[in-house]
């Protein structure tokens, strides 16, 4: 057989596989770009929300400006209110970049393929991959496919790319094997509201086991919706939901309820919910990018983003290997490398928030602290919109300055003081001291606290 026709093969023409064909076909490559549907197809059940990394990979490959004019608007913080307690602060920058959006989902499909295709991607719909074609060493060739109306295709390139979903069938065909693995941890139900006020603030709120959460979409709507743990979970017809939706508002937020029962839903109701995987990303002439190789939760609403972030990772490993400079089995185990060191900490981090826990006592005065402190406010919401790594946000340096904000006086109560005094108090210069502390506090950081306990202490001051 003479040279591949193709230089990589992209399986998967949604955000993740037309992204990946995007940075390729941008450096000369010769992408084949594959999708089963036809473009555009339905509406994708996301709450569509492109966190700050997500806009600057947008913004470097010269497609914010079209997302910007689908009319969506800037959002610039982000919120969390548990209980008493309110915080609500400024994204901090990814790439100078501090804004996220949420665009429609077709229309950023749309607009990540065209680009796809502007920079020479071939696109070809309703093709179906039915098999892989392999060497006699087992290494990928290439694909076996058909059309819509049954017409075999046969496909060869250096690479093929597995972009299609979190059941995927390039995933299934290579035998890419799970791990760290969790179940459904929750369900949501949202939709889209008009008439609600946009001020560019993601707000989420944590009670009574029960995740609200809304924030302002594309022509002038505004996501609506809730993630209730599994075993709390009914399935019934829009008008419950209605019901069950602003019945969950009212615990927290009355005057939004309010709100929600004076202006009007204008879609139906959806539902999503999805296991927690890694997926083995790379083997012999094959690689995995997007849900493909990786899912989490979607209660950080981080998918879209994971898929950008993923994209060009991937893509810069195939260029290594493509151009020369390494070979294609290096170059793919240093993407598997980077992916995970990527995304392990946002994917613990996720997990750990989806179980939706209600906050002690002792979590809610160290959220309160966070209020009045804006680096520390600013980092918390940063970690959900995975800007900042949960390991710097939850190291010791970082958790011992955020007690300099506790509440003067007996208002924390006595565990919250006893830790104050410990870590910021004259014994703090004692390191057994301190980590006696660090054990206090992690107790009640859920899988979280894991990353204070494996930081280094804070050097003596």
């Amino acid at each position: 057989m003479g040279a591949a026709m193709y230089d990589v093969i992209v399986v998967g023409a949604r955000i993740s596989g037309s992204a990946t064909a995007l940075v390729l076909a941008e450096k000369g490559y010769r992408v084949l770009l594959l999708d089963r549907a036809k473009f555009p197809g339905g509406k994708a059940a996301a709450t569509n929300l492109v966190h700050p990394p997500g806009i600057a990979r947008l913004q470097r490959w010269g497609l914010l400006d079209a997302v910007r004019e689908t009319g969506c608007p800037p959002i610039h913080s982000y919120g969390l209110q548990s209980g008493p307690v309110e915080l609500m602060a400024r994204l901090p920058a990814a790439d100078g970049v501090s804004e996220a959006y949420s665009p429609e989902r077709r229309k950023l499909d749309e607009i990540v393929l065209a680009g796809a295709v502007k920079a020479g991607a071939e696109l070809r719909e309703e093709v179906a991959v039915r098999e892989l074609l392999t060497d006699e060493t087992g290494t990928v060739t290439g694909i076996r496919a058909e059309t819509g109306n049954r017409t075999p295709v046969t496909e060869h390139a250096r690479l093929v790319v597995g972009a299609d979903g979190s059941n995927s069938t390039v995933a299934r065909l290579v035998g890419a094997e799970k791990y760290d693995t969790g179940p459904v941890l929750n369900k949501s139900h949202w939709s889209y509201w008009s008439g609600l006020p946009h001020d560019g603030k993601v707000r989420t709120y944590r009670h009574n086991h029960k995740h609200c959460f809304t924030w302002p979409t594309h022509d002038g709507l505004t996501i609506v919706g809730v993630a209730l743990p599994v075993k709390d979970f009914r399935a019934s017809g829009d008008e419950e939901r209605d019901r069950t939706v602003i019945a969950a508002f009212e615990e927290v937020d009355p005057a939004f309820a309010q709100r929600l029962r004076e202006t009007r839903r204008v879609d139906s109701w959806m539902t999503g919910a999805v296991p927690n995987f890694l997926r083995r990303s790379h083997g012999p002439g094959w690689a995995l990018v997007g849900d493909a190789g990786y899912t989490r939760d979607p209660i950080t609403a981080a998918g879209i983003t994971d898929a950008l972030r993923g994209a060009e990772l991937l893509a810069a490993a195939a260029d290594r290997a493509l151009s020369g400079r390494t070979g294609l089995p290096e170059a793919l185990a240093g993407y598997a490398k980077a992916r995970d060191a990527l995304v392990r900490g946002h994917y613990r981090y996720t997990r750990d928030h989806a179980m939706i826990a209600n906050h002690n006592r002792e979590e809610i005065e160290i959220i309160r602290a966070m209020t009045r402190s804006p680096a520390h406010g600013t980092g918390m919401v940063g970690m959900f919109a995975t800007v900042v790594p949960p390991a710097e946000f939850y190291s010791a340096d970082n958790i011992h300055a955020l007690f300099d904000h506790v509440s003067p006086g007996l208002e924390p109560g006595w565990k919250i003081r006893m830790v104050r005094w410990m870590v910021r108090g004259a014994p703090r210069r004692i390191r057994p001291v301190t980590r006696i502390a660090d054990r206090l506090i992690a107790a009640n950081l859920g899988s979280m606290g894991e990353y204070l306990l494996d930081s280094p202490a804070p050097r003596a001051v």
